[in-house]
């Protein structure tokens, strides 16, 4: 069974497609499309820095019943300390503007981040709308008062 849904991508830069290689899906298996930076030349992320990183590309969900999620790359973020500072963006489905990906080098050694380096991965996921309803009482649960970290190591 494969479930997809037709997402309309825009070049906002004239380097997508040329110089810089389109979003695409690793594998078959891959969850996410791999979004590279879209960028004249390196870009130098010194430790504990924050940078925007454009992409070059802007979509259309067709839906707002789905949204696009911005992950950091796990190899980036174990190898180099580079993740997201935002931890996962978020693309609404009447957002139509450029994505940007907002790197944070967490590591104490610069990064430098090269033209068409895949710098985060994009997936696309269902959104629910809840209709929140006011209660006096909850119903009671297994974890009964614990809180917060409750179950984790003791």
């Amino acid at each position: 069974m494969s479930f997809s849904i037709s997402v309309r991508i825009k070049k906002v830069s004239g380097k997508i497609g040329d110089s810089i290689p389109f979003p695409r899906y690793a594998t078959i298996g891959s969850a996410g499309l791999d979004l590279p930076a879209c960028l004249d030349e390196p870009l130098v992320v010194p430790p504990g820095a924050r940078m925007k990183i454009p992409t070059g590309i802007a979509i259309e969900i067709p839906f707002k019943h789905v949204v696009g999620l911005v992950f950091p790359r796990s190899g980036l973020a174990t190898k180099h300390g580079i993740s997201l500072a935002n931890a996962v963006g978020v693309i609404d489905s009447d957002y139509k503007g450029e994505i940007i990906v907002a790197v944070y080098n967490q590591s104490d050694c610069e990064y430098i981040v090269n033209p068409g380096e895949r710098v985060a991965q994009l997936l696309f996921l269902p959104v629910y709308h809840a209709d929140l309803e006011t209660v006096e009482e909850l119903e009671e649960s297994s974890r009964g008062q614990g809180g917060f970290g409750s179950t984790g190591k003791v």
